[in-house]
């Protein structure tokens, strides 16, 4: 019988299929034993195996079922899922998960347009930027982008919900794809700000030390009226659910708002930029 080596360095789709490999071996299963209780074939497991097909959530699923993994830190869902997002900072996926349900989402970012506002243009150029940079693959810049577009289709709901957004003045001031690009996302704040459900304030960079959070907050206010914080550093990112911890949070929002431009002087302010912009 012909064996591949494997490499699970060569890639987090090699290494899911090598730890598949070696729990089955030591089980002393069979491919055709672990097609047999996956429901798949053992062709489909020695794809999966080899790296030559990736693996999706309902396979992942079978596997835990079969190797009785399933809600464990050996789960094969759980790899499949850091496959799926395995650009996305540590925290992100679980903030994830009540963003798409939240009543109100509040939101405040440094240097960039919030990724609910981005155009798809404007998403694709940062994207490209971490690609040149080494930092993700460009597969990884395709899911980037296409996961963005996911997260914005789910909040076009029949009710959607308020969206509250505080940006630093340098998300406007920031060029991004050169003026095109740029025109084009200012052009979506704009339109944004227009929407019932949103309100939109540009914190000037005048408020100074007034200022109240020095990195990016998304706050969540969910149907039952509790509160989710997220917030991340270069590193990872946290979800924090109590009530102690994510009030003072909530309170730092508002008085940020009250320091920042009404929306109309914020959306004044976004068109003097696009004016400005060569």
């Amino acid at each position: 019988m012909n064996r591949k080596e494997l490499n699970p360095d060569a890639s987090p789709q090699a290494a899911f299929g090598a730890r598949m490999r070696s729990k089955r071996e030591a089980r002393g299963w069979t491919q055709e034993d672990l097609a047999i209780l996956t429901e798949y074939s053992s062709v489909h497991i020695s794809a999966i195996e080899t790296g030559r097909k990736p693996p999706t959530l309902r396979f992942s699923r079978s596997a835990d079922r079969a190797f009785g993994v399933s809600d464990t830190a050996e789960s094969f869902e759980r790899e499949y899922r850091e496959i799926k997002h395995g650009n996305l900072l540590e925290g992100f996926p679980e903030y994830i998960k009540y963003e798409g349900r939240a009543a109100e989402i509040r939101l405040y970012e440094i240097g960039i347009v919030p990724g609910l506002l981005q155009t798809p243009e404007y998403a694709r150029v940062l994207a490209n930027s971490a690609v040149r940079r080494g930092t993700i693959t460009p597969e990884q810049a395709d899911e980037r982008v296409a996961f963005l577009a996911e997260r914005q289709a789910a909040l076009e709901r029949p009710r959607p919900p308020m969206i509250l957004v505080v940006m630093d003045e340098s998300c406007v001031r920031r060029p991004v794809g050169g003026s095109k690009v740029t025109n084009a996302q200012l052009d979506r704040l704009a339109q944004f700000a227009e929407l019932p459900n949103t309100v939109l304030q540009i914190a000037p960079y005048g408020i100074g030390e007034r200022r109240t959070f020095d990195l990016p907050m998304n706050l969540l206010t969910m149907s039952d009226l509790s509160v989710v914080a997220y917030a991340e550093s270069q590193l990872r990112g946290h979800v924090e659910r109590d009530t102690a911890a994510v009030l003072p949070l909530l309170s730092a929002y508002h008085q940020l708002q009250a320091e920042a431009l009404p929306q109309a002087a914020s959306v004044a302010m976004i068109d003097e930029v696009r004016k400005g912009t060569p």
